[in-house]
């Protein structure tokens, strides 16, 4: 009955059941259309996703292969710096034993030449002491040649040193000038070599000369000095500017055998053997070092 109130009632409005139906036939059509259409989609997605997915899987493979090998070449780095750093010790090491090594021979070195300075020194001394020879500085040129040498050495012996007359004539051994050539720009004579028999004459003589201060010929000054070695001269010249400089100052320089340079100094007597110790101590002293400071 109502089944035929609705047929009655889309009869009225144009509407039949054959028309509905392909409506509704349509209807369904479509809905399978678009939900075919739909799974196509929803098929594609998937298959994007399964690809995506793949695609992922494998970068994130790659990335772990990656990160394995930077994770094996950072450790192949680390080994390499840990071993480069143990050889790196091991050389500081070594160079540090070579460089003790050195220290330990430059300080035998250093021992060993001042063993052998203070080995000539002593010689030097020992040679300087057993000369018999004695230097007369200021004779006139020409004076031996009218009474011969040994006669002026003599004469100079009675003129400042009559006590020594009265003992045994001093034994000469040899007399003479020195042997180098004058030279027309040197105001100075030669220099005459008394060679004496004794060491104890020689150093008899020199010992009166000091004591007189004051030696003379013929009223000429003139000066009683030991035939000292090359060596001890040089030596004692290197002193020559330091000692006068110190004369103006009145520091009362004096140049000791063999080579030693004392001068009072603040109310004390001070002695050097070279002038590196000089040096070094006036480095300590600002008055002395401005004094010596063209000289050191």
């Amino acid at each position: 009955m109502k089944r035929q109130r609705t047929i009655t009632q889309m009869r009225e409005k144009g509407k039949t059941p054959e028309n509905q139906l392909s409506y509704e036939i349509l209807g369904l059509q479509e809905k399978d259309l678009m939900l075919k259409k739909m799974q196509d989609i929803g098929n594609k997605l998937e298959a994007k996703m399964d690809n995506l997915q793949e695609t992922l899987s494998k970068e994130i493979q790659d990335i772990k292969l990656k990160q394995e090998e930077m994770q094996n070449t950072m450790t192949k780095v680390k080994n390499s710096l840990e071993a480069a750093n143990s050889r790196i010790q091991e050389v500081e090491e070594q160079i540090s034993e070579v460089e003790d090594r050195l220290v330990e021979i430059t300080d035998a070195e250093q021992k060993r030449e001042k063993r052998l300075k203070t080995n000539e020194e002593s010689l030097r001394e020992l040679w300087d002491v057993k000369r018999t020879n004695i230097l007369i500085i200021g004779v006139p040129e020409g004076q031996e040649r009218e009474k011969g040498t040994e006669k002026i050495f003599q004469e100079i012996i009675a003129e400042n040193l009559p006590n020594m007359g009265k003992e045994p004539l001093t034994q000469i051994q040899e007399a003479q000038r020195v042997p180098y050539k004058i030279s027309p720009r040197r105001n100075t004579p030669r220099h005459i070599l008394i060679k004496l028999t004794k060491i104890k004459d020689k150093e008899k003589i020199l010992k009166a000369a000091r004591e007189k201060k004051k030696v003379t010929y013929k009223g000429t000054p003139i000066r009683l000095w030991a035939d000292f070695s090359a060596e001890t001269l040089q030596a004692r010249r290197e002193w020559h500017d330091i000692l006068n400089t110190m004369k103006g100052k009145n520091l009362q320089p004096r140049l000791l055998y063999p080579a030693r340079l004392s001068f009072r100094f603040e109310g004390e007597i001070k002695s050097f053997t070279d002038k590196q110790k000089l040096r070094e101590f006036s480095n300590t002293k600002p008055p002395l070092r401005q004094i010596l400071k063209e000289l050191l």
